[in-house]
């Protein structure tokens, strides 16, 4: 028994260096392998266990660090004090803190990507999120409408399209009278939905299924053949054109800086789409919330819809404060986080003010969607998928 034990030891760390040689030969090769043509399933899970195993490793590092550090101060004390210092920890038949140090990083990483493994099966674990908000301003026609707002579709990672009708099923089955999409309907190109047309085709609503634009919409993160030394790809534009289609396909009414109004019992509202504005320098500004709201000001009761919730605090509020709802997505909750009454926590929170859920601002307020599909990382670890059905009171 004993006799096997250091070939087991040599078993797991050859496994352990070829895994790590694997990892880092992928990620220096990957520009190289046209990933973006790589089949969406593959290309996922490929990206979402070398993030892991990066994220393990970095977060092992952390304690292994530690413990450098602390043996450094040891052999400092026994070098330059004047008597030598024991090792704290080392003497007695209790687990040395060089040895807890490490135990802990190794149990760290791996739970950490063992949690990454187990979000896998979250992707399409869709939650619906109930929300009653109350204006003094909105018209008695519009009180109890029901709206259901969906965000960040990005059709082009999906691989179950059962699970997907489901998450269909589930807005429809609200019954809503309203239904918005804030959004990236795909990850960059219009031909990713060409297989969820008859899913997306069935959201309904009696006044309308209403859409506007992601920043993953305009597909500027795809490398088109095309593209020239300014950046102008005509490839690109048309993509562009047929994503616009798309909406118009599925029964959507894509809101491009315009607005329409919506009537109830001879009373009114205003839904504003823009396209995508951020006030992130590596996210574009198309939008244009001026020619948005214009002619709307003397509508009494405003909604706005816009991918990215920088937009809120950077020019909704204190530009339009007469913009009573802003609804938005884009960060997804990076899809990782921890939601539990009295705990609200994600790493997007560390990147974004608004992240997820709703915000409130004097009379004004702010719903973050954390998102309908995925990007990236195939899967959810705490932020669930989200349907938001949204009651106005």
């Amino acid at each position: 028994m004993n006799s096997s034990a250091p070939r087991i030891r040599g078993l797991v760390y050859g496994a352990y260096w070829l895994v790590s040689i694997a990892c880092i030969a992928t990620i220096i090769l990957l520009p190289y392998l046209r990933w973006h043509d790589w089949k969406p399933i593959v290309r996922s899970y490929v990206l979402a266990v070398l993030i892991g195993l990066v994220m393990a490793k970095l977060l092992a590092v952390v304690f292994l660090l530690a413990d450098d550090v602390r043996r450094g101060i040891v052999w400092l004390i026994q070098r330059f004090g004047n008597r030598p210092a024991p090792v704290p920890g080392e003497a007695g038949t209790g687990i040395s803190r060089s040895q807890f140090l490490t135990k802990m990083g190794l149990l760290m990483g791996g739970g950490l990507f063992a949690t990454l493994t187990y979000g896998f099966s979250n992707k399409y674990n869709y939650r619906l999120h109930k929300v009653k908000l109350a204006f003094k301003n909105l018209p008695p026609a519009f009180k109890g409408l029901r709206i259901i707002q969906i965000s960040d579709i990005h059709s082009g990672s999906f691989n179950n399209k059962e699970a997907v009708i489901k998450g269909v099923e589930m807005i429809n089955a609200q019954q809503a009278d309203l239904v918005l999409f804030t959004g990236d309907l795909v990850n960059d190109r219009a031909l990713e939905m060409n297989d969820y047309m008859d899913v997306f085709n069935r959201i309904k609503a009696p006044m309308g299924v209403y859409s506007t634009l992601g920043n993953h919409d305009y597909g500027d993160y795809y490398p088109w053949p095309d593209r020239d030394e300014s950046g102008y790809s005509k490839q690109r534009a048309e993509n562009l054109e047929r994503l616009k289609q798309v909406h118009g396909e599925l029964g959507w009414r894509l809101l491009m800086n315009e607005h329409v109004v919506l009537e109830r019992d001879g009373q009114q509202i205003a839904l504003l789409g823009i396209e995508n504005w951020s006030a992130m320098s590596r996210f574009p500004k198309y939008g244009d919330l001026k020619k948005a709201y214009e002619g709307s000001a003397h509508i009494p009761f405003k909604i706005l819809l816009s991918h990215d919730p920088t937009h809120w605090d950077a020019q909704v509020r204190p530009e339009y404060p007469d913009i009573d709802l802003m609804l938005a997505g884009h960060t997804h909750g990076m899809q990782f986080g921890v939601e539990i009454p009295g705990v609200k926590w994600s790493p997007a929170q560390y990147f974004y003010k608004e992240w997820a859920g709703l915000y409130k601002q004097g009379v004004q307020r702010l719903y973050v969607n954390r998102g309908y599909g995925f990007l990236g990382y195939p899967g959810r670890v705490g932020i669930l998928p989200e349907i938001t059905l949204i009651e106005l009171a």
